[in-house]
């Protein structure tokens, strides 16, 4: 910018305090010289813009000649007032932002009076416009509040070289209609303002949870830094002194619009979150609505295939060859009715819609009915099932169903992943609470990586065994197991060393 001069100040201005002027009369004074400067300034660069450079030198007297007034007034400023004066405020380079610690200390610091901004060199001047057009925030919408048509005028022009797009409000009410009406980026506001001031106004877009997250941006005069400083922690996001210098408008006003893109980047990103997780929703439950009605469909023939053979097998007349067959399709058709029962199962008590069929249950009975089925697995595998069962054990309630086949599922993991001539071990006694029985299915297999104690239990959760070099499907019946302990109150868990076996555990409360 062309440099403009700074008279030098008279010093019995300076020094004799009968020559204050009253607060408000600076203040009315100020508010015209504000404009001269800003007009002034703007008709310099569009001067040289349009090639009228001739013109330059009488605006840069203007413009000096409306600094200088602006310092006489300042230094004129009445002593005894509680807003600091013109030597008590920082330049225009060095006015703090809200990271200078504003919001956090409203304490001012005595400074020496600083040169007044300077106005562009024909070259600064072309250097800025270009850069001007070349701003990424070319579509940001602004709203300028201020009651005064000039300074809406000064800094609504000053914000289209900047290539934003502006609205103006001349009060409080209409400020308040305008962004509830279109989706501002900033607002520009002023305090001093008729009717609804600069603080209502503030006040009212914090409380809107729909407006709050719009970046304020207050317009204060050079002597009010009291009330910005209460602004700010209101919530505004910053402020801008009287007269606008432009370098520091468009370093607040970018600061200011990069944390509201930011927000918006954030909100947009939440929202993809909340959309994606609600079509994951929908996708579940059809798929759960079609596994749901595909696996009731098979349970039906399926249950018939099975009942089918099993007539077949006491009707004699079979050969030992085809008793055998018989036998392992039987276990066959029987495994997939349980992994098909366990599903449905499973389905109802994620979706909490399955009853327990609570009755007095006895340990011992619900264990040897356990082991009873699995018995032939044990035995063809030459495994040793051993049942213990300690003494006084009481009767507890229940749902026998699901316990045995909770049961059922952890005896059958732990023969399926023990090799020949091993040991798996059922047990039953009363918790070390007192208030609980625990029941207990361990086993000498290849053991569960502890990093995998939480996997096992989801569904169709799969292992890999690193001593046999195989992949552990756990399918639903641990998941089945959980859900069912966790219906009766209680809690299921695993222990387990890697080669050397896993003991599988869970509490049912006596009460």
């Amino acid at each position: 910018m062309i440099e403009a001069q700074h008279p030098p100040v008279d010093a019995p201005l300076n020094d004799a305090p009968n020559n204050a002027l009253p607060a408000q009369f600076l203040h009315d004074l100020r508010t015209p010289l504000n404009q001269i400067l800003g007009y002034s300034e703007m008709l310099a660069e569009q001067a040289e813009d349009e090639g009228q450079s001739g013109l330059v030198p009488d605006l840069q007297k203007i413009h000096s000649a409306g600094r200088q007034l602006l310092a006489l007034l300042n230094n004129g400023a009445p002593s005894h007032t509680a807003t600091p004066s013109h030597a008590e405020i920082p330049s225009h380079a060095d006015v703090p932002s809200l990271s200078d610690g504003v919001r956090q200390d409203r304490r001012r610091s005595p400074a020496a009076t600083s040169p007044a901004p300077q106005m562009e060199s024909p070259h600064e001047s072309q250097t800025s416009a270009h850069r001007e057009q070349s701003l990424p925030d070319a579509q940001a919408l602004i709203l300028v509040v201020d009651d005064i048509e000039a300074n809406r005028d000064v800094l609504s022009r000053r914000l289209e070289r900047q290539n934003y797009n502006v609205a103006m409000a001349e009060n409080g009410r209409e400020a308040m209609e305008a962004v509830r009406a279109r989706a501002f980026d900033l607002v520009l506001l002023d305090i001093m303002m008729p009717e609804v001031d600069g603080y209502q106004v503030l006040q009212q877009l914090k409380a809107d949870e729909t407006l709050r997250h719009i970046p304020v941006i207050m317009i204060s005069a050079l002597d009010e830094l009291d009330s910005v400083v209460r602004c700010i922690e209101m919530g505004a996001e910053d402020y801008l002194p009287k007269p606008f210098n432009p370098v520091l408008l468009k370093a607040r006003i970018g600061a200011s619009l990069e944390k509201k893109r930011a927000h918006d980047r954030e909100m947009q990103l939440f929202q993809q979150v909340q959309d994606n997780f609600k079509r994951l929703q929908e996708l579940e439950k059809v798929r759960d609505d079609l596994t749901h009605m595909i696996v009731h469909d098979l349970r039906t023939p399926l249950t018939s295939v099975i009942s089918g053979m099993q007539t077949l097998d006491v009707a004699g007349d079979l050969n030992g060859m085809q008793h055998e067959i018989m036998e392992i399709s039987l276990r066959g058709g029987e495994t997939l009715l349980g992994m098909i029962n366990d599903l449905l199962d499973v389905e109802k008590m994620e979706s909490g819609s399955m009853q327990l069929d609570l009755t007095v249950l006895d340990a011992t009975d619900l264990i040897n009915a356990a082991a009873g089925q699995v018995a032939a697995l044990a035995e063809r595998d030459n495994l040793a099932l051993v049942r213990r069962i300690a003494v006084g054990v009481p009767a507890f309630r229940g749902d026998e169903d699901k316990l045995r086949r909770v049961l059922v599922n952890l005896l059958g993991n732990a023969i399926k992943f023990t090799p020949p001539d091993g040991t798996v071990t059922l047990e039953a006694r009363r918790g070390e609470d007192g208030q609980s029985l625990e029941f207990s299915v361990s086993d000498t297999g290849e053991g569960v990586p502890p990093e995998a104690f939480g996997r096992i239990f989801e569904k169709f959760g799969q292992v890999e065994s690193r001593k046999a070099g195989r992949v552990m499907s756990t399918g639903l019946g641990l998941t089945f197991c959980k859900l069912a302990v966790e219906a009766h109150g209680g809690h299921i868990a695993v222990e387990s060393t890697p080669g050397q076996g896993s003991t599988f555990t869970f509490t049912i409360p006596l009460g």
